[in-house]
């Protein structure tokens, strides 16, 4: 569809994704697995860090060895069903800042309404990863992304569970540097706005509300 989106097609990525699709899945054993693909979905958002070497002395001997080049990336979650793939990054970057935005979608317009944005000071020279369940509509996606730009996130990519063919668009047409990495393109968007077939009501679904 576009060089800026990334389907990861790892198999365990897949399999626990169809888990998590049937409307019989509890929500206990949903946000293990959200968590679950949600760490294996950091390690291809982050396969291409710099590396520098330094200076480390091992058991037996001193060695230059690859670490990390630049400031460790900013996890920005968009609350609140982002925080179900906070948790799984921060398991594979457990020293990593983390940030949030608050914003819900308007059930007439659509549009994201902004009520909470809370994220470190120094982005500027970190990888900004926003994190999402969905891609629908996109416009909490555009919105949140814009917010970020404004307090100084200069690399960002996004990251979700799935996406609409919708929201991508609109995605890549606000934010054209921003690359997007989900685990499925699905179908369509229905006519509230709900990824088809989708998993329903990602945050719902995490934390067993209605």
């Amino acid at each position: 569809m576009s060089k800026n989106l990334k389907i990861v097609e790892h198999p365990l990525v897949q399999y626990k994704l169809s888990q998590m699709r049937s409307k019989d899945t509890p929500s206990a054993d949903f946000r293990r697995l959200l968590r679950e693909i949600s760490l294996l979905l950091a390690y291809e958002v982050t396969r291409d860090l710099p590396l520098a070497e330094a200076e480390i002395e091992t058991p037996m001997a001193r060695a230059m060895l690859p670490v990390l080049k630049d400031l460790e990336p900013c996890f920005i979650s968009i609350l609140r069903a982002g925080n179900g793939i906070l948790e799984g990054m921060l398991d594979l970057l457990p020293s990593a800042r983390a940030g949030h935005v608050g914003l819900y979608r308007d059930h007439e317009t659509l549009e994201a309404i902004e009520y909470y944005f809370k994220v470190p000071e120094d982005m500027t020279g970190r990888l900004t990863i926003v994190c999402d369940p969905m891609l629908a509509t996109g416009h909490t996606a555009v919105a949140a992304i814009q917010r970020l730009k404004d307090a100084g996130a200069q690399h960002i990519k996004f990251v979700c569970l799935l996406a609409a063919p919708e929201g991508v668009k609109t995605l890549i047409e606000a934010h054209p540097d921003v690359p997007i990495f989900t685990a499925a393109l699905d179908q369509k968007l229905n006519e509230k706005g709900y990824i088809v077939p989708g998993l329903g009501d990602a945050g719902d679904r995490i934390y067993g509300t209605k």
